[in-house]
């Protein structure tokens, strides 16, 4: 491994870690610098992840020398760009198998999958994306490529929207707020906003081609825990020749609240 930036210094201070004596800035902004990488991505160097964190390059550098000697990114010295390592990966198997939901969930989707013939999923909010967290298939052999760690839009997602919809109306605004940064954000604001007024009325989100124009798709939230502790989404979605708009309306939807019923029952949260 070449030379780089490696004296550790103190971390910056900043207002978070004033207010919060508790709170560990480096620690932070090192799990900042993972979460930075996304499926699918080439190996990243310091100032790509800068760009992605917001963080000064010397920073990320310091940063990036720790986790790579700590073995949880893997170091190319041709290219001076990292790669998630196995250890890093280890940590989102292990967080997966401890989600029990996974295990409850897996037989009401393939059941609804095998019915629609489309893909089913699970899906958590991570920052705002939402990721898959399981995912089954129907026969169809038309798939979207989406897997499980797969990250999509939460703004403009069934998925998304459907999580939306699972909060109490504070940690909705809140939400909300942290994307209202994005480009055409009045425009996403807006379809948020009356895929929700949908969901009031019908239980379940209706995307028809708003994500993608070949694509159709239903969502509800799964909220479990009391107070809505734990909010997942589940999501039925595939080709627009598959699932017509009257199909997602008139049985899709309300299949996929059977199944999100069913799993909460299962798990005894209703």
């Amino acid at each position: 491994m070449r030379r780089r930036e490696i004296a550790l210094a103190a971390p910056e201070a900043d207002s978070e870690g004033s207010r919060d004596a508790q709170f560990v800035t480096a620690l932070a902004r090192g799990l900042d610098v993972l979460r930075a990488f996304r499926r699918g991505d080439p190996p990243l160097g310091n100032q790509e992840l800068a760009q992605r964190t917001g963080l000064p390059k010397a920073t990320v550098s310091r940063l990036t020398y720790t986790l790579s000697s700590l073995g949880f990114l893997a170091y190319a010295p041709v290219t001076a760009k990292y790669t998630l390592s196995i250890r890093a990966l280890a940590l989102g198997f292990t967080a997966l198998g401890s989600l029990g939901v996974r295990d409850v969930a897996r037989p009401h989707m393939q059941a609804l999958a095998d019915e629609t013939g489309v893909s089913v999923a699970l899906g958590a909010r991570d920052g705002t994306s939402m990721v898959y967290i399981e995912h089954c298939r129907g026969a169809s052999p038309l798939h979207m490529g989406i897997e499980v760690g797969s990250h999509i839009s939460l703004a403009r997602s069934a998925m998304g929207r459907a999580f939306l919809a699972g909060l109490d109306l504070a940690e909705r605004v809140q939400l909300m707020e942290a994307m209202s940064h994005r480009d055409n954000w009045a425009e996403i604001r807006q379809g948020i906003e009356e895929t929700l007024a949908g969901y009031t009325a019908r239980g379940f989100v209706l995307l028809i081609g708003d994500w993608r124009p070949e694509i159709n798709a239903v969502g509800v939230p799964l909220v479990l825990g009391s107070g809505g502790s734990l909010t997942f989404a589940l999501n039925c979605c595939g080709p627009a020749a598959l699932l017509s708009r009257d199909d997602l309306i008139d049985r899709v939807g309300p299949r996929l609240m059977a199944s999100a019923h069913a799993i909460r029952k299962a798990m005894n949260m209703e």
